[in-house]
């Protein structure tokens, strides 16, 4: 029987990748590993925080929350009541509704077949009397030890360059001068360090994707992209986070309301690479990421 720190999980894998779940609490994935190599998300089976709606564990991997961040709701617990539904090649993770509002969390995930990648629907559904403003936020924890990669758009906006086209929001414990991150026109790269330090930034990133290189691997995750949405966190689709024990990586879905008994939905899809030698990733950025 698969374990994660005495809590029971189940397996998800093909012959290039192998992720493992929850299957009595969250949802949340815990490991994730390509080519039987080690889990490249973080395991933080201690990490808690106590709430007025009582203690929430991290315990690291991947979850689903809803923005706009708030306490204590953001951080309703998830320790049981999870129901686990399989299918061929892929499982539906469904969470209890969450006590006080009634949002429920799934996430379905699929692998992509002949390939090393996997697709995860997020589904926040309204179960309470209220209608909430809310976007799908979901947060991956990865080891630190790499390089995360956030590509920035270029060009222009409109025809004579008058508009802007880099939206950034900064968290008030984020230092401009940290030297884990890397400011550059066309990415911006964050060295997933140890530091004492807290860094989050967030943007809107028109090219739905970030990645992350560790250890000869590339981890890439895309997602949708809505080019004329509402996003929470003035504007942001994609934000990271790092500390002396993660860097997340971070995707939000649009801003809206959400009437009960209706749903809205997010999705990603992770893909592994053994190589940095990839088409979204150009020679001069191979070059700063190989030193």
């Amino acid at each position: 029987m698969n374990d994660f720190y005495g809590l029971a999980t189940g397996v998800l894998e093909n012959e290039t990748m192998r992720l493992e779940y929850l299957k009595t609490a969250g949802p949340r994935i815990v490991r994730l590993s390509y080519k039987d190599g080690p889990n490249l998300l973080a395991e933080l089976p201690q990490a808690a925080i106590a709430t007025a709606l009582g203690t929430y564990h991290f315990l690291g991997g991947h979850r689903l929350w809803r923005a706009p961040e708030a306490m204590p709701g953001t951080y309703a617990p998830d320790n049981d009541g999870l129901q686990v539904e399989e299918f061929p090649g892929g499982v539906r993770l469904k969470g209890r509704p969450e006590p006080g509002r009634g949002i429920l969390k799934t996430i379905e995930i699929r692998l992509v077949p002949g390939r090393a990648a996997v697709t995860l629907r997020h589904e926040l559904y309204n179960g309470g009397p209220e209608t909430l403003e809310l976007a799908p936020w979901t947060l991956t924890m990865l080891r630190l030890g790499g390089t995360a990669i956030l590509p920035q758009p270029t060009g222009n906006a409109d025809a004579h360059g008058l508009l802007p086209t880099r939206i950034l929001a900064l968290w008030p414990y984020t230092s401009i001068n940290d030297p884990r991150l890397v400011w550059q026109d066309d990415f911006i790269l964050i060295h997933a360090c140890s530091s004492p330090a807290h860094a989050k930034i967030g943007f809107y990133n028109p090219s739905g994707w970030m990645a992350y290189w560790l250890e000869g691997v590339l981890f890439r995750k895309t997602f949708d992209v809505s080019v004329n949405g509402t996003h929470p966190d003035s504007g942001c689709n994609a934000e990271i986070y790092c500390d002396n024990n993660v860097i997340e990586l971070e995707t939000l879905g649009e801003l809206g309301r959400l009437e009960p008994c209706k749903s809205c939905f997010h999705t990603e899809t992770w893909e592994f690479f053994d190589s940095l030698e990839q088409p979204f990733i150009p020679a001069s950025l191979r070059e700063r990421l190989e030193k």
